[in-house]
């Protein structure tokens, strides 16, 4: 083999290296597509979107305004004329079970609009936290329903279960907006490490006291319902005690 056939295996060697060694293979060239597709994806998905916050907030009260409103006239009147005041105290009789419920309802919902004011003050937001904050809005357009469910199928079981299930769900969904909003530092004042512990407690403790009243209710008596009003009043007393001990002395 002289030098000129040498020099052509040679270039021959260094066509197949660079078109079959050198360049990636179809299968990386399409791995690296999707990876560069989802990093971007990804990151789109993460950054804020020019939406006004103010404008969730009014969508936000107006939403629980209508669900307060909705709980209230779920109180029915007598569908039939009352002659004496018998009557009317059978009647009221007849629906205390509804009314307290409404009420209980009523203060859970009203409770959720004090905490949603009080730790979800955010100056931006991103997608995620959008569609977060959504499902937390259909958890509390569900309630007047669920309470109705519950005040008429108090005897069965599955309608104590999704008014619980109702309740839960929204708590987590806050809880879970909540850290959300934190890591990305949407809320307008970042809460130190302590305050964040004590706001991530509270709501565990609120969804704790949400499945152990369902259980009782159910299973021991339907009065058990009323406690759920110690959902205010703890998370009150927890958000007094935090405050006073953040105070300097």
């Amino acid at each position: 083999m002289d030098e000129e056939d040498l020099e052509k295996v040679k270039e021959v060697r260094d066509e197949f290296k660079e078109k079959y060694l050198t360049k990636p293979t179809v299968e990386k060239k399409v791995d690296d597509m999707a990876d560069g597709f989802f990093q971007e994806f990804k990151q789109t998905f993460d950054s804020n979107i020019d939406i006004d916050p103010g404008r969730l907030i009014g969508l936000t009260d107006g939403i629980f305004g209508m669900v307060m409103t909705l709980l209230v006239f779920s109180m029915a009147l007598p569908g039939a004329q009352l002659l004496s005041e018998t009557d009317f105290i059978t009647f009221l009789q007849a629906n205390a079970h509804t009314f307290g419920l409404t009420i209980v309802s009523f203060i859970l919902v009203s409770s959720f609009w004090v905490y949603h004011h009080e730790f979800l003050k955010i100056n931006s937001l991103n997608m995620l936290h959008l569609w977060i904050h959504m499902f937390f809005l259909a958890c509390i357009s569900v309630t007047p329903f669920t309470t109705s469910i519950m005040g008429n199928y108090s005897q069965f079981f599955i309608a104590e279960v999704l008014f619980g299930i109702n309740i839960f769900l929204t708590i987590l969904t806050f809880l879970i907006m909540y850290h959300h909003a934190y890591i990305k530092g949407f809320l307008e004042k970042k809460p130190s490490k302590s305050e964040k512990r004590y706001v991530i407690n509270t709501f565990i403790i609120l969804m704790g006291i949400t499945i152990a009243v369902n259980l009782l209710d159910y299973n021991v008596s339907e009065d058990f319902m009323y406690l759920f009003l110690l959902v205010p009043i703890i998370s009150t007393i927890r958000d007094i005690r935090f405050k006073m001990k953040s105070q300097p002395h």
